[in-house]
């Protein structure tokens, strides 16, 4: 995708997942963890990126599995570690000499600022990483939708979403020895294929923005910085 490779100067939106952020904990948060990413965001900063950050809550509580619990509480459950989750990063962030703020669609406080993409721009171009907490504020839409959303709203020129694997597969690597990695796709390919990389809100909320994604192995927080500068070491998507 060398035509979507972003220049300094552009807003950019990651994707982390909850569970990255606890480390080899399995949950809860793990500072050390936190710091290599707040370090490596404070990288991109350096090289000239504005960097947003969207987290999950899946390191505290999954809204979807949680058995029992009506699914619109639970998932406001999962707004709430999203804050924790980017409360971690704002500390982080700070205390190795960068600033950030947490911009949050669900009230919680006076530890955060309500969300609205204006302010949001106003931070990403001061130098500043805006973490985006509480998802879009509504039950029933994954933090994989709050992040295309935040990404289109603030003129982001790409979606990064960090996971555990260099890209996206036709099945699942870990317990599929023979499954094929894709170096590029359509979103309409990514659905025709039933490839759940993200939910079909949040696909739809991209290719209509024709807004490239690239999902690439976040385990190692330099490959943030690195897949800016080389998209081909993830799975580059977008809309033809």
């Amino acid at each position: 995708m060398p035509e979507d490779l972003p220049s300094p100067g552009s807003r950019i939106l990651l994707k982390l997942s909850g569970e990255i952020l606890a480390g080899g904990n399995g949950s809860g948060v793990d500072r050390s963890t936190v710091d290599r990413y707040a370090a490596a965001l404070l990288d991109c900063c350096r090289a000239g990126f504005r960097p947003g950050v969207v987290t999950g809550g899946g390191n505290f509580i999954r809204g979807a599995r949680m058995e029992g619990t009506t699914r619109w509480r639970a998932d406001y459950m999962g707004m709430l570690a999203t804050v924790i989750n980017s409360l971690m990063l704002q500390d982080s962030i700070e205390r190795l000499g960068g600033v950030a703020r947490v911009l949050s669609a669900f009230p919680a406080g006076p530890a955060v600022e309500e969300f609205s993409p204006s302010r949001a721009v106003d931070l990403l171009d001061s130098g500043c990483v805006v973490l985006f907490a509480g998802g879009t504020g509504n039950p029933f839409l994954t933090t994989d939708t709050a992040a295309a959303l935040r990404a289109a709203q603030t003129g982001c020129t790409i979606l990064l979403k960090g996971t555990k694997v260099d890209g996206v597969y036709d099945g699942d690597p870990a317990t599929s020895p023979g499954a094929r990695r894709f170096d590029r796709l359509t979103y309409n390919r990514m659905l025709e294929l039933d490839l759940r990389v993200m939910d079909a809100a949040a696909v739809a909320v991209c290719r209509d923005s024709r807004l490239p994604l690239v999902v690439f192995d976040a385990t190692d927080p330099s490959n943030i910085l690195r897949v800016l500068r080389d998209p081909s070491i993830g799975t580059g998507i977008r809309e033809e």
